[in-house]
């Protein structure tokens, strides 16, 4: 078939982040500055892709501060597909965004997306939690202040790994998909 594979999945960050570890001089306890909103958030959408050939991972993402709904999976699929030339085979999760109408129509209308869906309740199958996983770590301890700061750093953090074959190739081996651990 000769299609690119790709992997699809969504995550939230919140201005209260996870709090890695800190340090403070001895006697002093440690203060770290943030904010206790969780309705300030950047969400995520990332797709990890496999070329035909299987040599080469890439990441495409985009980033918003609203909650992801079934438009924004549609302009996120027409920027893959003027990204990626050929058939393009899609597997993600039964999310009720995937399954909007509006997603399915826009789907139906182009026949270089084969679709396929991963098993409800299995986040182990799909790669992309490996990606969410290495951003949020990279963004723990973090504690941005404002929206556009937890927005710069989760961009970094992606960007980060969008330029580290290993850390592509890592997404692929946590996951139990055996047959893909082979990825260069």
């Amino acid at each position: 078939m000769g299609a690119t594979l790709a992997f699809e999945d969504e995550s939230g960050f919140s201005l209260v982040s996870a709090l890695k570890r800190t340090w403070a001089p001895r006697g002093e306890t440690p203060v770290i500055r943030t904010q206790i909103s969780h309705h300030q958030r950047v969400n995520a959408l990332g797709a990890l892709l496999v070329t035909p050939n299987g040599r080469r991972l890439r990441l495409f993402s985009r980033l918003q501060r609203k909650n992801i709904n079934g438009q924004h999976v549609v302009v996120f699929l027409k920027q893959l597909l003027r990204t990626i030339k050929g058939p393009i085979v899609w597997l993600w999760d039964n999310h009720r965004i995937h399954i909007r109408q509006l997603v399915k129509t826009f789907i139906a209308a182009h026949p270089r997306l084969h679709v396929f869906y991963l098993p409800s309740y299995a986040p182990e199958l799909n790669p992309v939690e490996g990606l969410w996983t290495q951003a949020k770590e990279a963004t723990a301890g973090s504690a941005p202040y404002h929206v556009q700061e937890l927005h710069r750093n989760v961009y970094a953090a992606l960007k980060h790994i969008a330029n580290s074959p290993r850390r592509l190739r890592a997404c692929f081996c946590i996951s139990q998909l055996p047959s893909i651990k082979s990825i260069n």
